[in-house]
């Protein structure tokens, strides 16, 4: 029976799994690594092949009439777009008597405004006298055309206001042709008039001297701006050292590389969503994870973790078929060698008290077509296996790989321990395994994984599983009338293995 997921599981599940995200991006190590090292291959390999042209540097403090203490940089900032024009281009390449483009020569220059008054000049060029040389010549013609243009605006003010002091002298002369052309009397209307035009000339006058003043002034402050215009750091070439600039540039890659790899890496994980930690793959499959399998590595003391895992596992598993009223079958999910080592193990366990068939389902017949070794148990294609008479154990081994003919399943065995690598099988995939595995009657007694994260920690028990589980064997077995109930147990179809947005219960 199938019931709609309720709002309180579907609120309980997060969006992203960080954990799993994490674990499953630290798997794919190989990927960002592979990424980190092309970036920082890459970035000495670009410092290398492509070397920076020949640079020099200079800088100009640069005076204006205008400056204020609270200028925000407004005013360097002008001068860094006007040393962009090709006016200034044109004037230095004029000094350095060259021909070429002004709008050539800008792309390979450029202006910075370090302070409110000093300015950086960057110039690359064929070599480093070129480069100095060029820089000179910006750094000249800059400062020259700044001169002019701050000698013009004090010109300009100038002249202005001489303009206006001189209307101020026309009206002045009037004035006093005024009062020499009246003539003293007594008349009171008269003398008020004349009054009135002394008070005019006096205030001409005032404004006359005001304007003269102004105009001195705008003169003066000509001097300061040109001689606070200057060049204060001479011309150089700039020091190119290619190790520390390979070293820069492989840095700058690797740091590149590998955040260009985490991301691959994290989105191919999402977008793939394959479960790597136990307690995922168990409610996926609806079965517990009875043991894991590390991976093999040639350090000595994990190559004797894992070879101790494997004996322990193989034990285990050869007193499960020996007591089994059943057949038993190993499917594999991403780790068939694994699966067929560990089917020969059991099987030669197995040999030492009754003889031992082992059933080869697995797609490419890879365990019956292979050379026997001297005290290997007998294997058995999975097309002869009918044919073949039941005498002593039979262990099967097949896939449940995309490609699998899920209704020969049965005939490896009626109940199966499935070897699962970690990551491997996709959250919709493990679910058609459950579903078809339910389908077929076949109950999973355990899950093997295979390659799991050192660091997982979680739990990969179910513990509404008793009934299928080994460690619910024991109990059964305990149990007044287990056999009958044995019988009359009904099979669980995929008890966490739900899809479509579905679960099963």
């Amino acid at each position: 029976m199938t019931t709609s997921t309720t709002p309180e599981s579907s609120a309980s599940t997060p969006l992203i799994d960080l954990q799993g995200l994490v674990v499953a991006v630290r798997r794919r190590r190989r990927l960002w690594s592979a990424m980190a090292v092309l970036g920082m291959v890459g970035g000495g390999a670009v410092a290398l092949a492509l070397p920076p042209a020949p640079s020099a540097v200079t800088k100009v403090l640069v005076a204006h009439a205008e400056d204020q203490p609270n200028d925000t940089g407004t005013l360097i900032r002008t001068d860094v777009q006007v040393l962009g024009t090709t006016r200034i281009a044109e004037l230095a390449l004029k000094s350095l008597g060259s021909s070429e483009d002004p709008e050539d020569f800008m792309r390979d220059y450029r202006g910075t405004g370090l302070t409110n008054n000093l300015l950086q000049i960057d110039v690359t060029g064929d070599s480093r006298t070129q480069a100095v040389d060029r820089a000179r010549a910006l750094a000249d013609a800059f400062v020259a055309d700044h001169v002019r243009r701050m000698q013009a605006t004090a010109k300009a003010e100038s002249d202005a206001l001489l303009e206006q002091r001189d209307r101020m002298r026309d009206e002045l002369a009037q004035v006093n042709k005024e009062i020499g052309d009246r003539s003293p009397d007594t008349d009171p209307q008269a003398s008020a008039s004349l009054e009135t035009l002394f008070a005019r000339r006096a205030e001409l006058n005032s404004r006359i001297a005001d304007f003269d003043e102004r105009a001195a002034e705008a003169r003066t402050g000509t001097p300061q701006v040109v001689a606070g215009t200057q060049i204060v750091d001479a011309p150089r070439a700039v020091r190119y050292s290619m190790p520390k600039t390979a070293a820069t540039d492989a840095g700058i890659g690797l740091v590149l590389g590998l955040v260009l790899g985490l991301a691959v890496a994290a989105v191919g994980v999402v977008v793939k969503d394959r479960p790597v930690l136990r307690r995922d793959i168990a409610a996926h499959l609806g079965a517990s994870v009875i043991t894991d399998l590390p991976r093999r590595s040639t350090l000595p003391w994990r190559r004797r973790r894992s070879r101790v895992a494997h004996e322990r596992l193989t034990a285990s598993l050869a007193r499960t078929v020996r007591g089994s009223a059943e057949a038993v079958s190993l499917l594999e999910l991403g780790a068939a060698r694994t699966t067929s080592v560990l089917a020969l193990d059991i099987a030669r366990q197995l040999s030492a008290e009754s003889p031992v068939a082992v059933i080869d389902g697995l797609p490419g017949a890879q365990l019956s077509g292979r050379r026997p070794k001297p005290g290997d148990p007998a294997v058995i294609g999975g097309e002869r296996a009918a044919a073949e008479p039941h005498q002593g154990l039979r262990l099967g081994v097949g896939s449940v790989a995309p490609g699998t003919a899920w209704t020969d399943l049965q005939y490896l065995g009626t109940q199966t321990v499935l070897v699962v690598r970690a990551g491997h099988g996709s959250v919709a995939w493990l679910h058609t395994v459950a579903r078809q595995l339910a389908d077929q009657r076949i109950p999973v007694i355990g899950v093997v994984l295979t390659d799991p994260d050192p660091r997982d920690r979680t739990d990969g028990t179910l513990w509404d599983g008793l009934h299928t589980a080994l460690r619910g064997r024991s109990e059964r077995q305990a149990r007044p009338g287990g056999t009958a109930r044995r019988a009359e147990r009904q099979p669980i179809w995929a008890a966490h293995g739900a899809d479509n947005d579905q679960e099963a219960r």
